[in-house]
């Protein structure tokens, strides 16, 4: 897909808000517009962490000292719904949080590549975090987010030789085209730890019914309608090309940057087989998978107790980072083979289709499109939703 044609369908409803931010009344939270690589624009939000000091100042540390989260939602979220600012205030009790639109999505321009150029969105995104003095970033993706936050900590991290070149028009590309890439330039995108959660580990994956649903909101026309305007997401019409690295191939890219795979044993969209598959091709010990008893798909299923032990894990690979700007350890497995089983029932987690948590919490809406999106015809076309 070209930069020129993201642009063509940028929405006129951006906010109004200047390049550098617009601070909030209190704590230094500010909103601000982002520019992805290839131009598109990126609505995004900074949340200080509650008590502590932002780049506004006025805690006891510094933003240097202090992580963020950067948050990646799922196919038809966007930084205002309810459950993505559910999981930023669970989140900023641990660490700063940045919040933002994929595009297509929200106030952000273009239109959806459901999981392919939004790896851009989400390196503009840590880059903003990074500019503010945060030295410790971590992303934290949900489905078609989840894939998102794997494919970039493979792109922008330290085996980019090897993961390839981000979509054209990125930072390290070459801009005549020529296929020859430099992996210099991305390292300010880079991600010191990583925790997926409902993440796809392949695309084109079309074996449950709501990914079905989701084949068809994204590969036809009247289902890219109802997802203008009844989902509020605008989906590219142009199949992939080429196909961009799935989140299987980037796992073992990722080390030795920590990486956590979260994922519910009632999840209606990807089943077990799918985190399963990323924890396998990770590293031996490189990475650790939490399989949730009751646990349903993404940011809409997720509850704040799971959310608090996901940001205690986080908290733990930064206390055990030996290096000064962040981005070395790894938290302990609870088990030999890295999976552990909790059921979080009991704390509210829903554990209904996500097509139907979606559609109840936040109006008509398909979250379900995660981030395996596929296409529902086969062949070509999108693979990665949600």
């Amino acid at each position: 897909m070209r930069a020129e044609a993201e642009a063509e369908s940028a929405p006129s409803r951006v906010p109004p808000v200047t390049r550098g931010g617009r601070r909030a009344a209190a704590g230094g939270a500010r909103r601000t517009v982002l520019t992805a690589d290839d131009g598109v624009r990126i609505e995004a939000a900074y949340t200080p962490r509650a008590g502590g000091g932002g780049p506004s100042g006025g805690g006891p540390a510094g933003p240097g000292e202090q992580p963020v989260i950067v948050v990646a939602h799922g196919f038809t979220g966007a930084l205002g719904r309810p459950a993505v600012r559910r999981v930023a205030s669970v989140f900023a009790e641990r660490a700063a949080v940045v919040t933002f639109s994929f595009r297509g999505h929200g106030g952000s321009g273009g239109r959806s590549t459901v999981g392919d150029r939004e790896v851009l969105d989400l390196a503009a995104a840590v880059r903003w975090a990074r500019s503010l003095g945060h030295r410790r970033v971590a992303t934290v993706g949900f489905s078609m987010g989840g894939s998102v936050v794997l494919r970039h900590a493979a792109l922008y991290g330290p085996n980019a030789s090897e993961a390839g070149p981000p979509p054209d028009g990125a930072a390290g590309g070459s801009p005549d085209g020529s296929g020859q890439r430099r992996t210099e330039g991305r390292t300010e995108a880079r991600t010191d730890a990583v925790v997926a959660v409902s993440a796809p580990a392949r695309w084109y994956y079309r074996g449950t019914a709501p990914m079905r649903r989701v084949h068809w909101v994204i590969t036809r026309p009247v289902g890219r309608l109802v997802g203008r305007l009844g989902l509020r997401t605008r989906i590219h019409t142009r199949d992939w090309d080429p196909v961009p690295l799935s989140p299987v191939e980037a796992v073992p890219l990722i080390a030795p940057v920590p990486l956590l795979i979260v994922h519910g044993d009632r999840d209606a969209y990807f089943p077990e087989d799918h985190p399963r598959s990323l924890l396998a091709a990770a590293p031996d010990g490189a990475a650790e998978l939490w399989l949730e008893r009751g646990l349903g798909h993404a940011e809409n299923a997720v509850g704040e107790p799971l959310l608090s032990r996901i940001g205690d894990w986080l908290s733990g690979t930064w206390a055990e980072d030996p290096r000064p700007d962040g981005g070395g350890g790894r938290a302990e497995d609870p088990r030999p083979d890295g999976v552990r089983a909790e059921d979080d029932r009991a704390d509210g987690v829903r554990t209904e289709d996500a097509w139907a948590d979606r559609t109840r919490a936040d109006g008509a809406r398909t979250d379900g499109a995660r981030a395996d999106g596929a296409r529902p015809g086969g062949g070509g076309g999108r693979g990665d939703v949600g």
